[in-house]
């Protein structure tokens, strides 16, 4: 369980069109300059605000959702990891621990925010999407377009 930042951006870099870069003082993935998430660390009055309940230990990487609702149904879902802290209310974006968190989550989370981000740019600066895999063997595929 858990991931590191290392880990999100070996994810984050293999989706198409992403680049990697300083935004809000941090390092923030990003496609076509716009990002879809970043590294949160907590600010003084981030941990002000947490009186005396114990932060989220370790890296936090927050991620961009659809809209407020998307955020609220993530948080609704109670996954490992994934919560929110007064500076976000109404911003569409979760934060995650990611000691605490899954990674399969942790993923999905990222790649949710980078399709949210992706499908808001025009047509022409979307990227193009990553060529799949065939599945089956050549005599399977053959037989599939014959019939």
């Amino acid at each position: 369980m858990g991931m590191t930042f290392e880990d999100v951006d070996a994810f984050a870099m293999n989706l198409p069109g992403v680049t990697v870069g300083p935004r809000w003082g941090t390092r923030t993935w990003m496609v076509d300059g716009k990002g879809f998430a970043w590294q949160r660390p907590f600010s003084k009055a981030d941990l002000k605000r947490f009186g005396d309940e114990t932060p989220p230990a370790g890296e936090v990487l927050a991620v961009s959702v659809e809209n407020l609702d998307a955020k609220d149904a993530l948080l609704a879902m109670a996954l490992p990891g994934f919560f929110t802290i007064p500076h976000l209310n109404g911003y569409a974006a979760v934060p995650i621990a990611l000691r605490q968190a899954r990674t399969k989550d942790v993923r999905a989370a990222i790649l949710g925010a980078f399709r949210t981000v992706a499908s808001s740019l025009p047509n022409a600066k979307r990227p193009a999407p990553r060529a799949r895999k065939r599945r089956g063997t050549p005599a399977r595929r053959a037989r599939a377009t014959t019939h």
